[in-house]
């Protein structure tokens, strides 16, 4: 019965294998609601997906984390908490620097990168998959992406992976997130101000000389507003490819017949990758509020709702998926929305796309079979993020 169903995204134990949960969602309440916290749910991929191409109805202005969702729009640079016009106009300016050939010129390095990692884990038995290749490969790549001096890149490192830090009590915002986000911002706004100075040929050079015409006539970001994009850029591609390789490194050891598969023919990779974001989505929700009151399925959203796209629930929705829960490397996966759709369509597909690729290519090419070590794993646990923290395997 529908009266007892109850979905909590601050839930621990809902982490574990919330599908089951949201398959009762798209079945029996696909406008769901959650009356104690406030918000309406969305579970089916058309609802989904169709959203997120409707920004003028289903605002990010007011923030996107349930957490941090706020009664006005929110007064900041940040892009992911912007509407169009501005957020087409933000876009434009940055998207420039994120450019294919900028982008693609990366691929040699991530294959050096993923060899120094994984090269030292050959012979020794095992290691965390997380914690000594899938956590750090990402941070490594986007410091080269923006252009982080190679004697700053270690401690930059360590500064972006203080900004993820979870306290018990306070969550994502605590004393140590806070003051290492203050930090890293800080940083990157001494960096922009010397690319003013001295241009290089990296990404944050890019940022403080791109241009764009507007109503009010041509204009470049500030150093605050380039910060804040950079910042974002970080965290985002920094988080998420890292619970991605987890995720495949997971599926993948239970999966041992299309692991074999993968390991003889890379070819298959692409594929592959795609089929991962599809069945486990490392960013599994995202927060819209409706700026006009909204009719779906027999139900009335208010105007000024808060709305919780559940883009991993599209994901194994049978009604766009055959058989959603099979995972399957040689499926057609023609759409999915792990990386969004519409005007926020993640900056950072093409980039991600890549380092999961090249990843798992290089990984099965040391370590064609693994085992999981399951008592030892660790779950990251953020309304925002699903996946793992630590994942040690033998090999």
């Amino acid at each position: 019965m529908t009266e007892d169903l109850y979905w909590d995204p601050f839930d621990r134990e809902f982490h574990v294998d919330p599908h089951p949960i949201w398959h009762r969602m798209r079945d029996e309440a696909p406008v769901y609601r959650n009356e104690k916290m406030d918000f309406y749910a969305l579970s089916r991929f058309a609802d989904v997906d169709a959203a997120h191409l409707d920004s003028a109805t289903y605002s990010s202005a007011y923030g996107t984390v349930l957490e941090l969702m706020a009664p006005e729009p929110l007064k900041t640079g940040q892009i992911i908490f912007m509407d169009p016009p501005i957020h087409t106009t933000m876009r434009v300016l940055v998207s420039r620097a994120f450019t294919p050939r900028r982008v693609g010129g990366l691929e040699g390095h991530i294959r050096e990168i993923c060899a120094e990692l994984l090269d030292r884990q050959v012979g020794g038995g095992g290691f965390d998959y997380i914690q000594d290749f899938a956590a750090l490969l990402p941070s490594m790549v986007i410091s080269q992406l923006i252009g982080v001096d190679p004697a700053d890149r270690e401690e930059i490192r360590h500064t972006i992976d203080q900004t993820f830090h979870l306290d018990p009590e306070k969550g994502m915002v605590n004393d140590i997130s806070m003051a290492a986000s203050a930090k890293f911002h800080a940083y990157l706004s001494e960096q922009l101000e010397s690319r003013r100075a001295e241009p290089r040929d990296d990404m944050m050079t890019a940022l403080v000389q791109a241009e764009i015409a507007t109503d009010e006539g041509t204009r470049r970001l500030t150093t605050s507003e380039a910060a804040d994009f950079t910042a974002l850029l970080v965290a985002a591609g920094t988080e998420t490819v890292a619970r991605l390789l987890g995720w495949a490194c997971d599926v993948l050891e239970t999966h041992p017949d299309q692991r074999a598969e993968l390991a003889a023919d890379p070819s298959l990779l692409g594929n592959a990758v795609e089929e991962t974001l599809r069945y486990e989505s490392p960013s599994p929700v995202q927060g819209r509020v409706t700026t006009r009151d909204v009719e779906l399925h027999g139900t009335t959203i208010p105007a000024r709702s808060k709305i919780i796209l559940l883009t991993a629930s599209a994901g194994r929705d049978e009604r766009r998926y055959a058989d959603p829960d099979r995972y399957d490397i040689r499926r057609r996966v023609d759409s999915h929305v792990a990386f969004g759709r519409g005007a926020h369509f993640c900056l950072g597909a093409a980039l991600a796309r890549m380092e999961g690729r090249i990843a798992l290519e290089e990984t099965l090419r040391r370590f064609p079979t693994w085992e999981v070590d399951r008592d030892n794993a660790a779950r990251l646990h953020t309304s925002t993020v699903r996946g793992y923290e630590k994942l040690p395997i033998v090999v």
